[in-house]
This record gives C-alpha cells, sequence and structure tokens, in this order.
C-alpha cells in the first residue's frame, strides 16, 4: 500500500478520499486553487499546495501543475476524484510515465471509452445491447439530418465526448433538428473541446440503471450491484438508489453480466460504472462507462457495507480484487440525494455566496453526509454548487425513505438559495414513493415539485409569524424581568406585543414581500392576510416547537428563530421568512426593469442571439451565458424593439449587470 497520495481534486470528493486514506494510515497531499485556499479539504489534509488561479483551467486541469506538486512531495500515487481530470487519458499516461500510480484505469481503457460512439460500437463487437443510432465521423449537417431522418424521432443527439448531462437534445421532429443540433454542438465545444455529436433513439418513459463494476490488474472483474437513477431533471441525478425498485431478479442478473462483460472487452482494472437506459419492456441498451468513481458511490458502499475508495488505492497499488462475485453481498436500502446552492423557483439557478447557516443532520447508522463545506465557508461561481451529499440506510425502502424525509428535515441552509424544500417535495412524491419515475418525469411535471400547495403555504405562514411573535414575547418578558431601564420593553406603547391594537408585519420569501396583520397577544391572535386570515389559539414555542390550534385544529410544527428570520416545518415542507421593515422606500426605478436583461450571475457570454433596433416577443431568447457549467438563456420580458446591447461574445459579466435594454 501507498504511504502517500496526492488529490487531484477539491470539495466533497477530496475530503471523502481524505477519509479513507487517513484511516488505512495513508498521508494526503491535498491541491488547491486561490478560490480553496481556505476549502476543507485543504484543511484535512496532511499538506497542501497552490496550483493556480481560481478558474479550473488555471488550477485543478493543470496536469503540469498536479505532477510538479506530486513530485516534489514525493507522492505514490494520484487520486483524481471525478470531474477535472478524472477521465483524461493523457493526464492517466502521464502519471504513470512520472513513476507515479495512477488511481484509476489505465489510459488505454479510458481511450476506448472516451468517445461516445467509439464505446458504441466496441461494445456492439462485445454482445452488449446497444441502443441503435448513428456514430459516424461524416459530421456535416445534411448527413446529421439523413441519419436523423433515418432513425427515426423522438431522437437524442449526444455530445461524443461529453458527460455530466452537458451537450445532449432531444428532437421530436425533422424541422426542430438543425437548430438543437447547432446549440448542442456549441456546449459540447464549450464543455468538452470538440463538437462532435452521436445520434441516438430516444426511448421513451426510461429508467437510467448503473452497475458498478471492479476490475483488477490480475484480469478479474465483478460487479457490486445496481443503482437507480430515474430521477433527473435535465440529465443530472437528483437521487440515486440501490437496489433499483424496477429490476426483477433475472433483470438485475443478466444487466450485471452484461456489465462485466464491458468491463473485460475495454481491459477494465479499478472503478467504474456501465451506464443502461432501460425501456418499460425491461430491455436494457449501453449508453457509457464513466471511468471513475461516481458522484453516488455510497449508496453502494451502505448496502454492500464496502469502501469502494479503499478497493481503488488496493488495486492501484496491485492487489487482486478483494472479492469474488459469488461472496458480494447486499442487505438493506440506500438512497443517496445532493444538497445543492440553487433556486429551483427561478429553473434552478446555480448560487454562490457565504454559507451563514449550514445544519445537517447528525451521522449515524442510518444517516451519513458527505459534504466538502461547513457553515461560514463560501460556495463560489467556480466550480460545481454541490454542499453536501445526503445519503441514508434502512432495512428496506419504505423505511429508508422515511429516514431520508427525516433527515431533510433537520437541514437548514441560510446564504446561497438551496434545493432542500424541491428534494423534500421529491422524496414524497408518489412517483418516487412509487417506484415507477422514469428519467424524463421531473422535466414533464415540474411544477409539482417546486411549491407546496396554496393551503399548505399558507398554513406554514401563519406558524411562523407566530413563531416569530413567540420568539419576541419571550424576549420580551426576559427584559421586563431585567434591571435594564433603557429596554424597550419597559415602554407601553401602540406597537407593543401583547397591546390590544393592530401590528402590521413584512417578510421576504423568495425574492417577493408579504405583508400582514396581527391582532392579539399571549398566544392568542388573528392573522389577516390579503387574501386569507387564521385564527391562532394557545400557541405555544418551547424547544424549537411550536404547537397551536390554526383555525380550531391544533398543529404541530418545528420552529427556529434566529434573529430576524424564522424557519417552520410541519413534518412535510418548511417555510423560511425574513423579517423586513413595515415601511420601506419605494424602488427608484418604477417600472424599468421589464426594460432591462441582468446577468442573473457572475458568467461569460456565449451568444448574442439579437442586436439594436432587432423587434422582439416575449420569451424570445436575447443573450446567453455560461455560469457554473450551465448554458442560462435570457429572454426578453415582453414585446418590444432592443434598444441596445452591452456586451459582446466571449465577455465575461457581472451579477446584477444590464446586459441588453429595450425601448420603453
Amino acid at each position: 500500500m501507498f504511504d502517500t497520495l496526492l488529490i487531484a481534486n477539491r470539495g466533497e470528493i477530496a475530503c471523502r478520499v481524505i477519509r479513507t486514506a487517513r484511516r488505512l494510515g495513508i498521508r494526503t497531499i491535498a491541491v488547491f486553487s486561490e478560490a480553496d485556499a481556505d476549502a476543507q479539504h485543504v484543511r484535512l489534509a496532511d499538506e497542501a499546495h497552490c496550483i493556480g488561479g481560481p478558474r479550473p483551467q488555471d488550477s485543478y486541469l493543470r496536469g503540469d501543475a498536479i505532477l510538479e506538486v506530486a513530485t516534489r512531495t514525493g507522492a505514490q500515487a494520484i487520486h483524481p476524484g471525478y470531474g477535472f481530470l478524472s477521465e483524461n487519458a493523457d493526464f492517466a499516461d502521464a502519471v504513470l510515465a512520472a513513476g507515479i500510480a495512477f488511481v484509476g484505469p489505465s489510459g488505454a481503457s479510458m481511450r476506448k471509452m472516451g468517445s461516445k460512439a467509439g464505446a458504441k460500437d466496441l461494445m456492439a463487437a462485445a454482445g452488449v445491447p446497444v441502443v441503435p443510432g448513428y456514430t459516424g465521423e461524416d459530421q456535416s449537417p445534411d448527413v446529421l439530418q439523413r441519419e436523423a431522418d433515418r432513425i427515426g424521432y423522438p431522437l437524442m443527439i449526444k455530445a461524443a465526448h461529453g458527460g455530466g448531462g452537458k451537450g445532449m437534445r432531444i428532437v421530436r421532429s425533422a424541422g426542430e433538428f438543425a437548430a438543437n443540433l447547432q446549440s448542442c454542438q456549441r456546449e459540447a465545444a464549450n464543455a468538452f473541446g470538440r463538437d462532435r455529436v452521436l445520434l441516438e433513439r430516444y426511448i421513451e418513459h426510461p429508467r437510467h440503471i448503473e452497475i458498478q463494476v471492479f476490475g483488477d490488474a490480475h484480469g478479474r472483474a465483478i460487479h457490486l450491484g445496481e443503482r437507480e437513477c430515474s430521477a433527473q431533471r435535465r440529465y443530472q441525478k437528483v437521487l440515486e438508489e440501490s437496489p433499483s425498485p424496477f429490476l426483477t431478479p433475472a433483470l438485475r442478473a443478466a444487466m450485471g453480466a452484461a456489465a462485466v462483460q464491458a468491463a473485460h472487452a475495454i481491459d477494465y482494472a479499478n472503478a467504474g460504472t456501465v451506464e443502461f437506459i432501460v425501456g418499460q419492456d425491461g430491455g436494457f441498451y449501453f449508453m457509457e462507462i464513466n471511468t471513475r468513481l461516481q458522484v453516488e458511490h455510497p449508496v453502494t458502499e451502505e448496502v454492500t457495507g464496502l469502501d469502494l475508495v479503499e478497493w481503488q488505492l488496493r488495486i492501484a497499488a496491485g492487489e487482486p480484487l478483494p472479492l469474488a462475485q459469488d461472496e458480494v453481498v447486499q442487505r438493506g436500502h440506500a438512497i443517496e440525494v445532493r444538497l445543492y446552492a440553487e433556486d429551483p423557483d427561478a429553473g434552478f439557478l446555480p448560487g454562490s455566496g457565504t454559507l451563514g447557516t449550514l445544519r445537517l443532520p447528525a451521522p449515524s447508522r442510518h444517516v451519513r453526509v458527505d459534504a466538502g463545506v461547513v457553515e461560514g465557508d463560501t460556495v463560489t461561481i467556480f466550480y460545481d454548487p454541490m454542499i453536501a451529499k445526503l445519503i441514508v440506510w434502512d432495512e428496506d425502502r419504505p423505511r429508508a425513505l422515511a429516514r431520508l424525509r427525516e433527515a431533510l428535515a433537520d437541514c437548514e441552509i441560510d446564504g446561497p438559495k438551496s434545493n432542500i424544500g424541491f428534494l423534500e417535495r421529491l422524496v414524497r412524491h408518489p412517483a418516487v414513493t412509487g417506484g415507477s419515475i422514469d428519467t424524463g418525469y421531473l422535466d414533464r411535471h415540474l411544477d409539482e415539485f417546486l411549491a407546496p400547495a396554496q393551503a399548505q403555504a399558507s398554513l406554514l405562514l401563519a406558524a411562523a409569524t407566530v413563531a416569530l411573535l413567540a420568539a419576541e414575547a419571550d424576549a420580551s418578558e426576559r427584559a421586563r424581568g431585567s434591571d435594564d431601564p433603557t429596554s424597550p420593553w419597559a415602554s407601553a406603547d401602540g406597537w407593543r406585543l401583547g397591546h390590544a391594537g393592530a401590528r402590521r408585519l413584512a417578510f421576504a420569501h423568495a425574492g417577493r414581500r408579504i405583508e400582514l396583520v396581527a391582532h392579539g397577544h399571549g398566544g392568542d391572535y388573528r392573522l389577516d392576510l390579503d387574501d386569507a386570515s387564521h385564527a391562532i389559539a394557545g400557541a405555544r414555542w418551547r424547544d424549537g416547537v411550536l404547537s397551536a390550534r390554526i383555525d380550531g385544529a391544533m398543529q404541530r410544527f418545528a420552529a427556529r428563530v434566529d434573529g430576524d428570520t424564522v424557519l417552520v416545518h410541519d413534518g412535510n415542507a418548511r417555510l423560511r421568512l425574513a423579517s423586513e421593515p413595515v415601511y420601506r422606500r419605494g424602488d427608484a426605478e418604477g417600472g424599468a426593469a421589464e426594460h432591462r436583461l441582468r446577468a442573473p450571475m457572475p458568467g461569460r457570454v456565449v451568444l448574442v442571439q439579437a442586436a439594436a433596433g432587432d423587434a422582439v416577443q416575449g420569451g424570445d431568447v436575447v443573450l446567453v451565458i455560461e455560469a457554473m457549467k450551465m448554458e442560462l438563456a435570457l429572454k426578453a420580458p415582453r414585446d418590444g424593439v432592443v434598444a441596445e446591447v452591452r456586451v459582446a461574445v466571449g465577455e465575461f459579466v457581472e451579477a446584477d449587470a444590464i446586459l441588453a435594454a429595450l425601448e420603453p
């Protein structure tokens, strides 16, 4: 086994590798960008070195800088994690040429899978089922259009050298093909440096099921079971579980055997994932092999009891596979979700900023948290905005889902917006609890997951208001009992809590302002909103729990009040509010906002679709910016004429910068 390991990655996966290395007594070397100088992986490693600027191409994608640190520090092996250089065959070869072990497959194996087109041809030759399509070298638009018409619609355009959901488009008619092809090629060129695409038949309502495989340098290969990853949004996985609720024992055995066959076909050594698309009839087809560890590997670890990073290190050190196929045992059910800094109500726009509050559930036999940040850290604009992975395990799927609901209820994030509320609705949705979700369900029914029902939202708002009033009442009692003559609670004016008069309150939530009037005191109130009124009786807030009769029915909520911020949770959904001044100055811009297109976050302009003088309709794409590995289309807010465009393709823009304007 190695004495010293360099981790060529950052964030959660770097911290994950460090944990296993430390348990095995291996010294760890971290590398970091200027943006990550205070990151957790830097603090956890035994030693850490800066390798460049904040952009990935200036640091984590610089193989030469990483190798220089590895050589200088005496690292015997390099673990690439996932993303960045983890599937770069040239980097793997360079590591070996430097006399250092690469914790992953050989560059030769990677090259066989580096092109989706070549991979499909290779797998078809090896007898692994593949989806019908076109993988040819001729990439002229006319040939691609002709091949698309031959395959039939719907079909999928895929970046041949892509991954992570980038460079993929579904086309449902011949007339849509050309525009989707151009968009896919542009995104592929930006993300992967190559714009070659492949075409394949699109399987309606498919499941996405992947098989974890391992091979060693002695010619053996086995699988460790499957992970179901069908809950996806725009091809990005949002929930993974093992075992799959869809597979029969016979189908599970057939897919496992096909995955091992695929590994043998490319002489695979180390951890890999064979991804399959599975039709509703049980037919399964090879998609790709991810030649690295997957983000969702913890669910496999939880059901097998194995440490996959330890397996990676042992195989890279030349050891044989620790187990034979018939020795792999699975027990129970595991589920993983990913907590992201993103705004589901704004099209899942990635966020950034300081984590003012980060509360995650306590680890236990049933709950695991893999995170790369702690409270007070910053989610930067330069990298993936994942905050943590939440993994649960129990004896069966219903109990695992219950554990996940409890774990999510224990989470709280303040700073950048997060997807916690979205995940809480996801894990309660019948398509998930019933195990029937397919890869396109979220995109087809996204509105079902974005906000609680109006009645529930109104109830949560009432509870949050009462919790804040109760907290103020507690503060009032403590102040009156003190010797401080300057306490504002010692005065009895018209706004004093407990006075019979009405009190106006204002809150900020999801970018909008909520105003209401509260009457009453001592736990009995009437709350008047624009469209509703609630009668509150017997409200009590003790040890983080609020109980009250709301409109005659006793309700119980978890409630946390921190200054002017309140969070309530009814066991199914949450609401977080920030108190605002009741009276404020009006918006100086007035209605000008509808004339301007602003950058929602820092990014790079990749497309300018309109010019000054062009007529546009509301919803037309005016510009496209690339930020945090995503393309964001900025659309005209109304019909009108473009007055000016202030940016050009290639320019970097700051958040909230005005990029274009329509005539008033």
